[in-house]
């Protein structure tokens, strides 16, 4: 079994997840020899045991902990099943008659009595403090919002709550190992009296005024602020909190354009997880709330995806709205019958007019503005190779998709056999695999295979490091792997990167919303940050390594930097990476054959075609080792203008041409039909 699988049977991401599943699993039955026994000193030994493993799961959020809860062996029923453990110890040593003995059980009934009172209070200050709206980079100083509850009562707080029993227990275990009955009624009454005052230092948190305005005064005020700001463009989005990508990757564009922009998302996870950025942003859970709301100042809407809940706002008639996507691809979502409902739909370039023309789904072409692509700024072209380096392999596939078409992703048919293959190449390559983020959400063979890529990658990449024919390198290499090393984990002890909520910030959305500004050099030492990381994890394993790359850094654009190659499916990886004018491979999962498949995928024209056996991997890789075998480099430079458009002007000049160009139509019909409202200004102050 490998380590991989054992992880994943274990619901843990990591050796020291494991190894703490371990202690407090190893801790229980520990705990019930040694009470059988009895052996106070075994006894307290396996106690700490399980309190250690338990608090380290804790710590690292481990899903384990979501596991346990579902077999009904959740943190309370852990706690119980220790202290209960306990007074079978103490009725074996003879305690049982004793009043400290009775004295323990009534502390216990106590204890647990005080549990539904503060369970009751802080599910009540999480909803007094959770306001209608959750904003970022909107000044509410005129808004009274007061701090709530310190971090150190609300983070975890059923898990520190249920700690406070620690002196009562280690008081008990001591009366049974010393034989002193002080201890016992000492430990109990120190355990009573912090979780009575964990109640009491709450409790005052419920005053009016420390708490938020009322739901109708929060959405008053910000409609005054929405007077005062006047935003022109928003940029709408609804999704599960997987699909932050699909917004996040907007968000650049967002700050840079010619107008006064705003961020409309619709649920709190996405509003926890949006990547760092200086534009305002409000979630707005509730449709009744946003369809109260003055919004008479926007003109343009932008949406990066279809779903239901684009209906709240495509409703506002003084405003045009443009489907803008979350990728340019051959997939059929890039021709989606649902784009009828915009007034706009923009593409990167040539081929994205094409795309509807050929689908015939009612988009007219009239209705189509090429755009570009701005998010693809960061993509370099290809620069060579340092000399004496083995070529790196990308393969990026798109998930399974939510019909069962075998064209929508290569991994189920052809996944293992290409990353075998190029693993097992008698020209040696460096994989790197980046699966899509939903891999195996909707069908669990989807994520099996992944499992297995993964465990291939990992035992692929362990021979490796074995092999004599690396270690020169590897030796040449070390330190500046370690310095490497040395810098993630200062980054990472810094604060890590961002992207990531944690309970802290979820629990307070008001003092969030409050204090969650992000000032232009903040974001931009936030950046550096991130490329600082970016460049650290590269180095702190050697150019030759195979990588299994999951969760959203190193983002997929810096793994596009990295790689000579890549291989993908039909989907907007493709379309991005012929920005860098590298070569690429598309696999015909469905079997169409090459020139079918040619035909009806814009993106293919200039790619290796791969089977599901992944023949024709060798003409990909003669590119990736020899420059001058690469026989469709002069195809991919026409694509990419026919796919992203000229590189001149920029795609992000272009995109404000056609903001403007649709503010001033959305005016333009406001004034014919007399609802200009508060009157708009298109360009920023």
């Amino acid at each position: 079994m490998t380590r991989a699988t054992l992880h994943r049977l274990a619901g843990v991401t990591s050796g020291t997840e494991l190894a703490a599943a371990l202690l407090m699993v190893t801790g229980y039955p520990l705990m019930l020899l040694a009470a059988l026994l009895p052996s106070a000193g075994l006894f307290a030994a396996a106690a700490a045991l399980s309190y250690g493993g338990d608090h380290v799961l804790h710590r690292r959020g481990s899903h384990l902990l979501v596991r346990l809860g579902k077999a009904r062996v959740g943190l309370t029923i852990r706690f119980l099943l220790r202290q209960l453990l306990l007074l079978l110890l103490m009725a074996r040593a003879d305690w049982a008659g004793e009043t400290v003995f009775h004295a323990a059980v009534v502390g216990l009934l106590a204890f647990y009595a005080f549990q539904a009172p503060h369970a009751a209070l802080i599910t009540v200050l999480r909803r007094k403090r959770r306001l209608p709206i959750a904003t970022r980079n909107i000044d509410l100083s005129t808004l009274p919002v007061p701090d709530g509850p310190p971090r150190a009562l609300t983070h975890r707080a059923v898990e520190k709550v249920l700690h406070t029993e620690v002196p009562m227990f280690a008081g008990l275990v001591a009366v049974v190992l010393t034989g002193t009955t002080g201890l016992g009624y000492a430990g109990t009454a120190v355990t009573l009296t912090l979780v009575a005052a964990y109640l009491a230092v709450l409790l005052p948190y419920l005053s009016p005024r420390r708490l938020p305005p009322p739901p109708d005064q929060v959405l008053e005020w910000f409609d005054g602020w929405l007077h005062a700001y006047r935003p022109t463009v928003a940029l709408y989005f609804s999704g599960s909190r997987d699909a932050v990508y699909q917004v996040n990757m907007w968000l650049d564009t967002m700050a840079g354009l010619d107008a006064r922009p705003l961020v409309i998302l619709r649920e709190r996870a996405i509003h926890h997880r949006l990547a760092t950025t200086t534009v305002p942003v409000v979630c707005v859970p509730s449709a009744v709330d946003l369809m109260n709301m003055d919004l008479s100042t926007l003109r343009v809407g932008l949406y990066p995806a279809n779903v239901g809940k684009n209906l709240h706002l495509l409703r506002v008639p003084t405003m045009k709205h443009v489907f803008i996507g979350h990728g340019d691809s051959d997939k059929i979502a890039s021709i989606n019958p649902y784009a009828k409902a915009y007034d706009e739909v923009w593409t990167a370039g040539r081929a994205g007019r094409d795309r509807f023309a050929l689908a015939d789904v009612g988009v007219r072409d009239e209705d189509i503005v090429e755009v570009g692509r701005p998010q693809l700024a960061p993509i370099r072209p290809a620069s060579g190779r340092p000399h004496g380096r083995i070529p790196t392999v990308l393969y990026a596939p798109t998930w399974e998709g939510w019909t069962d078409d075998p064209g929508n992703t290569s991994l189920l048919l052809a996944g293992e056999n290409i990353v075998r293959r190029l693993l097992t190449s008698e020209r040696p390559v460096r994989v790197l695999y980046k699966p899509h983020p939903f891999t195996g959400s909707r069908d669990p063979e989807a994520g099996a295979v992944h499992r297995r890529i993964a465990a291939m990658i990992e035992r692929a990449a362990a021979e490796r490091a074995a092999d004599p024919r690396w270690a020169a390198a590897a030796e040449q290499t070390a330190a500046d792997r370690t310095r490497a090393r040395a810098t993630l984990r200062a980054v990472e002890e810094a604060g890590g990167l961002p992207g990531e909520a944690t309970a802290a910030t979820a629990w307070d959305d008001a003092s969030v919303s409050r204090d969650d500004r992000t000032p232009p050099e903040a974001a931009a030492a936030e950046e550096r940050r991130i490329q600082e990381w970016n460049e650290a994890y590269w180095r702190s394993q050697g150019w030759w390594e195979h990588r299994v790359i999951t969760g959203p850094y190193p983002r997929l654009f810096d793994c596009f930097n990295e790689a000579d190659a890549l291989v993908s499916d039909i989907s907007s990886v493709v379309s991005d990476f012929i920005a860098s004018g590298k070569p690429y491979a598309v696999t015909d999962s469905a079997g169409l054959g090459a020139d079918e498949f040619r035909r009806q995928n814009t993106a293919v024209r200039a790619a290796v075609i791969l089977s599901n056996d992944a023949a024709g991997l060798d003409e990909l890789l003669d590119a990736a080792h020899t420059p001058g075998a690469d026989r469709l480099a002069a195809d991919r430079a026409e694509l990419k203008h026919y796919l992203l458009g000229p590189d001149r002007p920029t795609s992000l000049e272009r995109f404000n041409a056609a903001i403007a160009a649709l503010a001033a139509r959305a005016e333009a019909r406001n004034q014919a039909q007399g609802e200009t409202g508060a009157a708009a200004v298109v360009t920023a102050p």
